[in-house]
């Protein structure tokens, strides 16, 4: 960040480059989109599973809508479907309001390092670039994102959804043929041997064997 000192960090995005690692245009776009939600769903971080978010694709914006929201894979309220697409759902329960955002166009850049950023982005697109262009690229694009107009980067509409459950609580048993300990609403029953239960792996590896 040093060679761009006029750039303000605010303290919530810096709480996300620590999270995730560094700072890049992905990490901006979640960043963005969870600060667009908060305001349009009258948000607070989601501390259990208030709030949804719905993820269509594994990109580093997923993590800035995690450390943002409180939306995470463990608590059940982060919801990956990889289509690949810029596109992100996130869901208020208790307004029963959601709101989808997507990615508007293919990427311009309109800082004032246009040359040196257009130079930057070719070196990267042909594998020439060396870390530290690759890492001066990404700055330059995250700091230009960062500075769009939300609606010139992601288009916005009211989303019409069935909320999705809560995440499922069951107890978990050891698995008949490796003995460990799985959550029991995730095991299949064991060929033959009525009552009992074996994970996934296990199932797998039974039934390339027979």
């Amino acid at each position: 960040m040093q060679s761009d000192k006029r750039f303000n960090i605010p303290d919530d995005l810096k709480q996300c480059i620590s999270f995730h690692g560094h700072l890049c245009p992905g990490l901006v776009y979640g960043y963005i989109v969870a600060k667009e939600s908060i305001k349009l769903l009258d948000l607070k971080r989601s501390m259990d599973e208030e709030i949804v978010a719905i993820c269509e694709n594994d990109s580093c914006a997923v993590d800035g809508l995690q450390v943002m929201l409180g939306t995470t894979a463990g608590k059940g309220n982060l919801i990956i479907r990889d289509y690949g697409k810029n596109a992100y759902t996130v869901i208020n329960r208790s307004s029963k309001k959601a709101y989808r955002f997507s990615r508007k166009t293919t990427y311009i850049y309109d800082g004032k390092h246009k040359d040196e950023f257009a130079d930057l982005e070719s070196a990267v697109s042909a594998g020439t670039a060396n870390d530290q262009e690759k890492a001066r690229q990404r700055l330059l694009k995250a700091i230009d994102l960062f500075s769009k107009p939300f609606d010139e980067v992601f288009s916005t509409k009211s989303a019409e959804i069935s909320m999705p459950p809560y995440a499922p609580m069951a107890p978990s048993v050891s698995c008949a043929v490796c003995g460990e300990m799985t959550m029991q609403t995730k095991m299949v029953p064991k060929k033959d041997e009525a009552g009992k239960l074996i994970c996934l792996p296990c199932s797998n590896l039974v039934n390339l064997m027979s």
